[in-house]
């Protein structure tokens, strides 16, 4: 940029300013006054001293935190608070990172947009966190702009198309109901187990529906207006999501899980604080929540070792059995 003429960006020196203190300073990190005349020049602003003091003043009336220190014989100048926090974005960085419904391609690209929030110095210690790189992610590209569509038509109050694929053992997308169109009227996006939901009602089943964001394609807002506000005013969300495991649906049912006591930490973490307690013993304790009964219930039960087990009702303790059953012809014991 040295090479642009001085003074053909007068009109910009504010705004060259206030990307200068952004880019190069922080809590750590100062300029001089000679050294932010030497960039603003770079940028082909002409300024001098006293100048430069004046537009200080009026970027610290208008809401810019620029602090000044002596440091030797030199006074230095840095931007002190942002609107983002360094640690505020680190969690968003670990948040964006870990979320396996974004693209790694795509992480990338909202990681580097966060950096530009701070300085160039504190930018790498947003890419330090970045340490779980080449973890399972989706391979769905669209789901970026799914989820903005779905936005889109909830705020509308439109029904939504798309089309829905699964995987084939050779890796491909296969469209599901051989390439039909489905159509459901949008009600809520939720994010579970690692993957972003849509709850949607679809009109034809008459019942509310959940369908994987990245396994949706060719998402489209209609002028349709959406259905089901009742069915969806009956449905309770977070209840349902503590009721599903792995998103498997099942047939909601009251469960009454008998355990020791040790395992009550893990039945509060995972159904809430208002599960109803009832000591059995010293050493037991039951409690009865509303569950979604699939294999993935059963085998969260099963993973959770000696100590734990169903009690009621039968039909679910048959359901058990059978798994046990199932499991033992297939592996031949």
């Amino acid at each position: 940029m040295a090479n642009v003429r001085k003074g053909e960006n007068q009109k910009l020196k504010m705004l060259y300013l206030v990307k200068i203190l952004s880019e190069e300073t922080d809590d750590l990190h100062g300029l001089t006054m000679p050294q932010i005349l030497e960039k603003l020049a770079d940028y082909g602003v002409n300024a001098d001293r006293k100048t430069v003091y004046v537009d200080l003043d009026e970027l610290r009336r208008f809401g810019f935190d620029i602090l000044s220190g002596k440091q030797g014989k030199h006074y230095y100048y840095h931007l002190g608070s942002r609107e983002f926090e360094l640690p505020e974005l680190k969690l968003l960085v670990d948040s964006v990172q870990s979320a396996k419904f974004i693209t790694d391609k795509k992480s990338k690209e909202l990681i580097k947009k966060l950096e530009s929030l701070v300085s160039k110095y504190e930018g790498k210690q947003l890419q330090r966190q970045v340490v779980i790189s080449g973890r399972v992610k989706t391979m769905n590209e669209s789901i970026y702009y799914n989820v903005d569509q779905i936005h889109e038509a909830i705020g509308k109050e439109c029904q939504i198309q798309f089309k829905y694929f699964q995987w084939n053992i050779k890796k491909d997308m296969q469209l599901r109901k051989n390439g039909s169109i489905y159509q459901v009227s949008p009600w809520a996006l939720m994010w579970d187990d690692e993957n972003y939901y849509l709850v949607a009602y679809d009109e034809k089943e008459d019942k509310i529906k959940h369908y994987r964001v990245d396994k949706m394609l060719k998402v489209e807002v209609t002028p349709v207006p959406r259905k089901g506000k009742t069915k969806f005013k009956e449905f309770k969300l977070p209840r349902y999501t503590k009721s599903l495991f792995g998103m498997f649906s099942g047939i909601e049912t009251n469960v009454t899980i008998q355990a020791e006591n040790d395992k009550v930490g893990i039945l509060i973490d995972r159904f809430g604080k208002d599960i109803p307690i009832t000591p059995i013993d010293e050493d037991h304790f039951k409690t009865t929540v509303p569950v979604s009964v699939s294999n993935q219930f059963l085998g969260w039960i099963m993973s959770l070792g000696q100590g734990i087990q169903i009690i009621a009702p039968e039909s679910v303790v048959q359901q058990m059995k059978n798994e046990i059953n199932r499991l033992k012809n297939q592996y031949q014991i």
